[in-house]
């Protein structure tokens, strides 16, 4: 049966096995992401907003002088530190995962760099 290029039972458990491990630390990491507290911040420093490892928004915190810039310097600041905060978080997923995978390509949507 080799001979039609079928792996033999003992390469199947262990791609198995694999496979579960890979499940599993998945799962981990996951749970690890959601802990996470990225921050990113404004190039003044006045706005920062905080997400997970997977991205999800956790707070924001506005410096009392910013918001008496007005509305245009509040909306740059709080959209630097949004655009911070996302750059990191996508950072920190992918090195994460690719941690994961040891460093396979696996060409997964919103890894790309």
């Amino acid at each position: 049966m080799a001979g039609f290029g079928l792996p033999n039972f003992g390469q199947l458990t262990e791609a198995f096995k694999k496979a579960q491990q890979i499940q599993q630390d998945a799962q981990k990491l996951q749970e690890e992401l959601d802990a996470m507290e990225i921050e990113g911040t404004s190039v003044n420093g006045l706005a920062s907003i905080w997400l997970s490892g997977n991205q999800q928004p956790l707070r924001v915190q506005l410096a009392a002088e910013l918001l008496t810039e007005g509305k245009e310097a509040t909306e740059a600041a709080t959209l630097e530190a949004l655009q911070n905060a996302y750059a990191q978080s996508s950072a920190t997923m992918k090195g994460k995962m690719e941690e994961l995978t040891g460093g396979l390509n696996l060409n997964l949507p919103g890894f790309n760099g």
